[in-house]
């Protein structure tokens, strides 16, 4: 299909939150009532520019949406004027296919009952609960508000609503977990008989307060108390197997569904589909009549996306990239392969050219020798421990 004839995704970053996680590494935090309104302002302008900003750059917005993405921060936060009038703005803007998949980012005990009423007459229709931990030990000690005891009837109350589609996020090596408390959570997961969850290792850098303590080997944030990596991968292991069992398949590296629930919202981003962000630090990618493509991304600053005084008509990215056919070629390849299914060797040859192909497949060699890769007829996928070392294995591919 063209890609100008492909219905769009509609990412919308809202990164307020009550409390900022200590593992926390996206641009989010605790800001003022006051301060969501005015970003409820800015956030409608880029939605209702987007065609205008899409254009300038020489890019396709395609007019129709087949998925829409609340993230966070904490989405379950906005009233329900503020969902109101997003909705009113993308509809004024876009044809939104009836069949959309609406995903809305909630914390338990964070979902309002008449933010959740607004938000399924506007058509939302899944919700992704950061759960993280069903141990309430754990959840405490990186600053989750919630219990096991609230998560569980939350899932209850959704499914009172009429919401069947619920998304469950856990998080292996947070501080005090071990194997068996592991082990319990994702038992606790499973007995909720949600048909999505994303499964996350916790992520140690510089861009989280849990990371920058622990890194500098600090007593705060509960730092001492993080699991050794090496036991976090084998808990991540032992997941995948036992939610195979259960029938939650893996799909992608961090997720895993029953059949016809995968995230179609987050398959476009491993498939180059074409999608907008709007917000803070958000990204997009659409294609260009020229067969190239173009990202770009939003300031990572709140005060860079929404400076004082009156607000500008057309936010300036961050950063914008032209994709061409090379870095296409490498994105549809590291991309793909995040994708249990892998990629279709004939058909990155058909689109790229086997000169390419044959390149980067020698590379392939060394990778399946190490037991990090697979290749089965012309579909190349990572193997379970490939899934572990995705990053060396992308970096080796992409040097070749």
């Amino acid at each position: 299909m063209p890609f100008e004839a492909k219905p769009a995704g509609l990412y919308l970053s809202i990164p307020f939150c009550k409390h900022k996680c200590s593992f926390c590494n996206f641009a989010s935090d605790v800001f003022s009532n006051a301060l969501l309104d005015r970003y409820i302002d800015r956030l409608c302008i880029e939605i209702r520019d987007a065609r205008a900003k899409a254009h300038s750059r020489g890019a396709i917005l395609p007019n129709h949406l087949d998925t829409i993405y609340f993230g966070g921060g904490t989405p379950s936060l906005l009233a329900p004027a503020h969902l109101n009038r997003i909705f009113a703005t993308i509809r004024d803007g876009f044809e939104l296919n009836p069949a959309a998949e609406i995903t809305l980012e909630a914390a338990p005990d964070q979902l309002l009952p008449e933010t959740l009423e607004v938000a399924q007459r506007e058509g939302v229709n899944r919700i992704s609960f950061g759960v993280q931990s069903f141990i309430d030990r754990e959840s405490a000690a990186v600053g989750r508000t919630h219990t096991a005891a609230s998560c569980h009837a939350e899932i209850v109350r959704l499914r009172a609503s009429g919401i069947e589609n619920i998304s469950l996020d856990l998080i292996a090596g947070l501080p005090y977990q071990t194997q068996q408390s592991w082990a319990a959570s994702l038992d606790q997961a499973i007995a909720t008989a949600t048909d999505h969850i994303s499964i996350y290792l916790l992520e140690v850098d510089e861009d989280s307060r849990l990371g920058r303590e622990s890194l500098a080997g600090g007593p705060r944030y509960h730092a001492p108390a993080l699991p050794p990596e090496d036991d976090t991968a084998d808990w991540y292991q032992a997941a995948c197997t036992q939610l195979a069992d259960v029938g939650i398949h893996q799909y992608e590296i961090s997720n895993f569904a029953r059949p016809g629930r995968q995230s179609r919202h987050n398959r476009k981003y491993w498939q180059r589909d074409p999608y907008l962000g709007v917000g803070l630090d958000a990204h997009s990618m659409l294609h260009c009549h020229d067969g190239t493509a173009i990202r770009w991304a939003n300031p990572d600053a709140m005060s860079a996306y929404l400076p004082t005084g009156d607000l500008p008509i057309l936010p300036t990215a961050l950063k914008i990239d032209r994709i061409a056919q090379d870095q296409a070629f490498e994105e549809s390849l590291f991309l793909g392969l995040r994708l249990n299914e892998g990629v279709d060797l004939n058909h990155l040859s058909t689109q790229f050219g086997e000169a390419r192909l044959n390149q980067a497949l020698s590379a392939v060699e060394d990778i399946a020798f190490a037991g990090l890769i697979a290749r089965s007829g012309s579909r190349l996928s990572l193997t379970p421990s490939g899934r572990l070392a995705s990053n060396e294995v992308f970096s080796r591919l992409l040097v070749a």
